[in-house]
């Protein structure tokens, strides 16, 4: 998928854009120029055709490389999918080519809106009527891919008069929105991650991406966990690639746990793939809450292994080994939302329900 400029162009800065922002500005349009973002949308609107899994796949691919370009590449790719799955045409008209030639960011600011459907926590945003318009007012706590040349975030917001929430989208220079600095993050730091405060902000109707969130999160979360679930597979192949490479004397030992872990994630990837191509996850959300968290568990055991496998040369930072970030892109992947402890209550959470409904 990826063409060798890009490959190389990636492992290459892979460190500079984990540890700073000065390169972040690149990445969209050089993942834009190599048609990533059309994977899986369909040829009558712009797109490759496809489906969702293409985009996974495209994903992890650019995860093995860089795990900031690749989580830029979910924001990107998920805001385009709310925008395939939105009823407002006109909304999808005015930004999805766009964002398919990169000249557009897109953010998905859904995260707080995916804890609220879990029952975790509430919106942080509210809409109050204002004639046939709204006005917001709350924060987006952390929003990746908030390109200051130029952003469109999708957000829920809770109706004050009551009602259903509102899916909408926030646009970079508009009146009562601000972007804050990036954020002081560990890694990733090219990924234009940063929040948003909203004051006072005017939400038209043509920027509805959907009237009822209650309807809307359900049907766009396995699309939303799945494309989130290409960073972990990225990471993970990438670590156990090169665990395998620096293996050797000494170290044959590693075989086998680098072959069990190799196919087990084969068999987490199977099983993801299959629920997005059959939609089962729609109605049954456990199994993808379960395969997000068993490729969490595989790719922190994967960078253990090529830690292992380098032994203490992946301990010099003079040494020309992805370790010490990979370790650092690693220990984001319990944390972002839905994190691993999340996940683990809602399924703790709904095995409860399902034993007290059981006569």
């Amino acid at each position: 998928m990826l063409a060798e400029a890009e490959s190389r162009w990636l492992d290459a800065n892979a460190e500079a854009l984990d540890a700073d922002g000065a390169l972040a500005p690149e990445v969209v349009p050089r993942l834009a120029a190599a048609g990533l973002f059309r994977l899986g949308v369909p040829k009558a609107l712009g797109g490759l055709g496809g489906d969702v899994r293409d985009a996974v796949e495209a994903i992890a691919e650019v995860a093995g490389h860089s795990l900031a370009a690749a989580f830029t590449f979910w924001g990107q790719r998920a805001f385009i999918e709310y925008l395939l799955q939105s009823p407002n045409q006109g909304l999808r008209e005015r930004w999805l080519d766009a964002l398919l030639d990169g000249s557009q960011a897109g953010a998905t600011g859904l995260s707080n809106a995916m804890k609220f459907l879990g029952g975790i926590e509430s919106l942080q945003i509210t809409a109050t009527p204002e004639g046939d318009d709204w006005r917001l007012d709350g924060t987006v706590p952390w929003c990746t891919n908030l390109r200051p040349q130029g952003f469109a975030a999708a957000v829920a917001v809770q109706r004050t008069g009551g009602g259903a929430p509102l899916v909408a989208v926030l646009k970079a220079g508009q009146p009562g929105v601000e972007r804050s600095a990036d954020l002081d993050l560990i890694a990733l730091r090219g990924s234009n991650t940063a929040s948003l405060r909203i004051e006072g902000a005017r939400l038209e109707a043509a920027d509805v991406i959907h009237e009822e969130a209650n309807r809307f999160l359900p049907a766009v979360r396995p699309d939303f966990l799945g494309l989130q679930c290409g960073l972990s597979i990225g990471l993970a192949r990438a670590a156990l690639d090169t665990a395998a490479q620096r293996g050797g004397a000494g170290r044959s030992v590693l075989d086998a746990p680098i072959a069990a872990q190799r196919e087990a994630l084969a068999s987490v990837v199977d099983g993801l793939y299959q629920g997005l191509a059959d939609g089962r996850f729609r109605t049954r959300p456990e199994a993808l809450f379960r395969a997000r968290l068993a490729l969490a568990d595989i790719a922190q055991a994967a960078v253990q292994l090529e830690l292992q496998a380098s032994g203490g040369r992946g301990y010099h930072r003079d040494q020309p080994l992805t370790f010490a970030r990979r370790w650092r892109e690693a220990a984001f992947i319990p944390i972002v939302t839905p994190s691993v402890t999340q996940l683990q209550g809602e399924l703790a959470k709904r095995a409860a329900q399902q034993s007290a409904a059981t006569p």
